[in-house]
């Protein structure tokens, strides 16, 4: 392991009190519209449930608590080339780890990273393998959580840029291994794709092109495309509930992220119900999302975004993905080289895929294979678009599996 980390000197997160202050004056101060008629969610997040999530929020949530539970961990704020970076740290219990970095997505905060990190630090604590431990490092994305505030002009390879020189010259590592998803993952595939001699291989909660953000729709996943009437009914609606999910947020991001972003930064109640109704659409919650997350859950990783001042920057990544879009660095195939883990969930199954192998078939028949190198691929029938904190334990054996026999670096 490399001991670039023990030349830096912690950061453990620590609000100050008068932010947790303003947040709280902020939520009592809330002016609420009326919303009648919006029981089902129809319109968008139900009054009666963000009002209820407010009201915690202001008057019992303990912050405090969740900064002791993060703090378990080692945290770090460096300067990547002019680029502010905060990490999270777990060092790998075993007799060679391999240094990992986790890329976490939107509305994703570093710490949707944390029922995984022990795991892949410690396998043997979880009746694995020692040999298969991992440094697992864990950063906010820039323009997110605490690594604010960021260049205007950040997107997705970008990042990975980032990542490399971090990877590689401040903490020293000749060769890592990287996993990530939503965004995360786009940022992981260019770094198999750019770097993938210095990479063990990748691991992705998805497997999208590259180029998912070029063109002048990139905020339309239908490219403006009609449906097809000849498709079947159920396949129709499916596409239709997939489409509903991302409409209203791709197109608000990419088209308008500053406008939107005035008010978000502004009201903690407007940012709250933004960023919940992704996480209550999103995950595989079977109607409830306290399933997946319990109202302290959903809290720290909104306050985390409040405390950062990182929902404006986090949100125009994705005009920056359109904005200066992705150009290869070579042109050999597959376009990501290093060798590739992949995790699918059913929740997220396109129209037409309805079990768990036929999402493996379905990816392995479309145009989006021929991009990866991939040499693991799995699918489960549990688990939502957050699926390292969703089904932990599945992405923790589909990542390991993906690493199993790394190459001697």
């Amino acid at each position: 392991m490399s001991t670039g980390v023990h030349a830096l000197s912690p950061t453990p997160i620590a609000v100050e009190e008068r932010v947790l202050e303003d947040l709280r004056a902020r939520l009592r101060a809330t002016i609420w519209p009326e919303d009648a008629g919006n029981e089902d969610g129809r319109y968008g997040v139900p009054r009666a449930m963000l009002q209820e999530l407010a009201r915690y929020w202001a008057e019992e949530y303990d912050w405090r608590a969740a900064e002791r539970a993060m703090n378990a961990y080692e945290h770090y704020l460096v300067d990547v080339s002019g680029t502010r970076v905060h990490f999270m740290r777990k060092p790998g219990v075993g007799p060679s780890p391999t240094p990992l970095i986790l890329s976490h997505g939107w509305p994703w905060t570093f710490w949707h990273w944390s029922k995984v990190v022990d795991r892949l630090a410690d396998p043997a604590a979880f009746g694995g393998d020692p040999a298969d431990a991992f440094e697992v490092i864990v950063p906010s994305l820039p323009g997110f959580g605490y690594s604010t505030p960021t260049r205007p002009d950040m997107n997705f390879w970008k990042i990975a840029d980032v990542w490399h020189e971090l990877m590689t010259t401040t903490l020293g590592h000749t060769r890592y291994a990287a996993a990530g998803c939503d965004v995360g993952a786009l940022v992981t595939g260019q770094l198999g794709h750019k770097y993938a001699d210095e990479l063990y291989g990748i691991h992705i909660g998805s497997a999208l092109k590259l180029d998912l953000f070029t063109g002048d729709r990139a905020w339309d996943f239908s490219g403006g495309r009609a449906i097809p009437p000849e498709l079947p009914d159920d396949q129709r609606r499916r596409l239709v509930e997939i489409e509903g999910k991302y409409a209203v947020h791709l197109a608000a991001h990419l088209l308008a992220p500053s406008t939107l972003g005035y008010g978000l930064a502004d009201s903690p109640v407007g940012m709250l119900a933004w960023v919940l109704e992704r996480w209550m659409k999103w995950s595989d919650n079977g109607g409830d999302i306290y399933t997946v997350f319990t109202r302290d859950d959903l809290l720290t990783h909104a306050t985390i975004y409040w405390t950062g001042n990182a929902i404006a920057s986090s949100i125009r990544t994705y005009a920056n993905n359109n904005r200066y879009p992705w150009t290869p660095s070579h042109d050999r195939t597959p376009v990501i080289e290093a060798p590739t883990g992949i995790t699918f969930v059913d929740y997220e199954n396109p129209p037409g895929v309805t079990s768990s192998t036929a999402r493996i078939e379905s990816f392995l028949a479309s145009d989006r294979a021929a991009w990866y190198n991939h040499v693991n691929i799995a699918a489960h029938p549990t688990g939502g678009h957050f699926i390292p904190w969703e089904i932990p334990e599945q992405w923790t054996t589909d990542l390991v599996r993906t690493f199993k026999s790394p190459p001697a670096g």
